[in-house]
C-alpha cells in the first residue's frame, strides 16, 4: 500500500488504511526496537527539526529517540517566547530553519493551529506533536497501536474515554482515530468538564456517571487532570473527583474481565486512577503506550519523508 502524505497534522485526513499503514510499519519498527543494536540507516542524510514551543517530556524523548534510531540528523529547537510562536515571527523563524535544508518540522505549541501554518510556508514535512487544545496525532496512534497490539482487532470494540474532555487534545485526534478505525465511543466526565458540544468530537455516547458505563466498555481511557490549563475550579476537589469519576479497585469489579486501561501520562496517581489499576498486570497499558510511542512516531518519519528499507531485515 502506498503512503501519499506528506503531513501528519490532522488525523482526519487519513483513511483507516492510513491508519493501519502506520500501525504496521510500528509493528516492523519493533522487531528493530528490540535488537541489541537499535540504529537503522533509513533516514541517513535527512534532517529534522524538534521545534517544542511548549514544555514536553514523553513526547519530546520519544521523538528524538524516534529519529536516532532511524540516522536522521535533528537539531531541537524552541522557547515559550511570544515571539517565537505568533504572527511574522513564526513564519521567519520558519524560514529562517527552512534556510537549512531542512526536511521535515516536529512541533508542539501552546497556540492551535500553529502545525498548519507551518506546513503552509515551510515545504517540508510536517508533524503535530500538539497544539493547544486541537489535537494530538501522534498520540493517538501510539494508542491506537496499543489498543490493537493487545485487543488484535478494533471491530465492535467499545471505547470509553474518561475526564477532562473539554480541555484535551488527546480526545481531538483519539476520537476521530477511534470512530475511523469503526470503534464505538462514549465520552465520560462531570458536565463542568464536557465541551459544550460533546457530539462536535463525533463520540457515540455521553455520560457523566462512570459507573453506569463501566461494564460496556472493552478499554477505558483515562484522561489526566491537566492543572495547568484549568481556570477556575470545575469540580469541588480532587478528592471528590477521585471518588465519582476515578479508576479505583473498587471499581475493577465493574468491568469486563478483558478490558484494558489506557492513560496518556504522567499519571496523577489518586486522582484519575489508583496505583492498583494504574499498574495492574492484565489491564494496565500504560507503559506499553509509552514505548509504543517510539515505534508509532518512527513510523510517522519513516513513511512521511520515504525513507529507505535498509535496516528492516538486518
Amino acid at each position: 500500500m502506498s503512503f501519499s502524505h506528506k503531513h501528519l497534522i490532522d488525523i482526519t485526513e487519513y483513511s483507516a488504511d492510513d491508519l493501519m499503514l502506520m500501525l504496521e510499519t510500528a509493528e516492523k519498527f519493533k522487531q528493530v526496537n528490540e535488537r541489541r543494536i537499535k540504529q537503522v540507516p533509513t533516514l541517513k542524510g535527512f534532517t529534522v527539526v524538534n521545534m517544542f514551543n511548549e514544555p514536553s517530556t514523553r513526547t519530546r524523548s520519544s521523538f528524538e529517540i524516534a529519529e536516532k534510531r532511524l540516522s536522521a540528523n535533528s537539531l531541537n529547537f524552541g522557547g515559550s517566547s511570544t515571539s517565537t510562536v505568533k504572527g511574522e515571527s513564526l513564519v521567519d523563524t520558519v524560514e529562517t530553519l527552512c534556510a537549512y535544508k531542512i526536511d521535515c518540522i516536529v512541533v508542539r505549541d501552546k497556540h492551535a493551529g500553529v502545525p498548519r501554518k507551518i506546513a503552509d510556508v515551510s515545504g517540508v514535512s510536517v508533524i503535530d506533536a500538539g497544539d493547544g487544545k486541537h489535537q494530538h496525532p501522534t498520540q493517538a496512534l501510539l494508542d491506537l497501536y496499543s489498543i490493537w497490539e493487545k485487543k488484535g482487532s478494533f471491530d465492535k470494540l467499545h471505547v470509553g474515554v474518561v475526564g477532562d474532555i473539554g480541555h484535551s487534545r488527546v480526545c481531538g485526534s483519539l476520537i476521530p482515530a477511534l470512530k475511523i478505525m469503526g470503534c464505538e465511543v462514549t465520552v465520560i466526565a462531570p458536565p463542568t468538564l464536557m465541551p459544550a458540544r460533546p457530539d462536535v468530537l463525533g463520540a457515540d455516547h455521553v455520560t457523566y456517571h462512570l459507573d453506569e458505563a463501566l461494564p460496556e466498555l472493552d478499554v477505558v481511557y483515562m484522561l489526566r487532570i491537566q492543572r495547568e490549563r484549568l481556570e477556575g475550579a470545575p469540580y469541588p476537589s480532587l478528592r471528590e473527583y477521585n471518588q465519582l469519576f476515578g479508576l479505583t479497585r473498587e471499581r475493577d469489579r465493574l468491568m469486563k474481565p478483558d478490558a484494558l486501561v489506557c492513560h496518556p501520562g504522567p499519571i496523577n496517581r489518586g486522582v484519575e486512577l489508583d496505583s492498583f489499576m494504574a499498574d495492574h498486570p492484565e489491564r494496565s497499558v500504560i507503559l506499553d503506550q509509552v514505548y509504543a510511542g517510539v515505534l508509532v512516531r518512527m513510523a510517522a518519519l519513516y513513511l512521511l519523508l520515504g525513507g529507505s528499507n535498509d535496516g528492516f531485515d538486518a
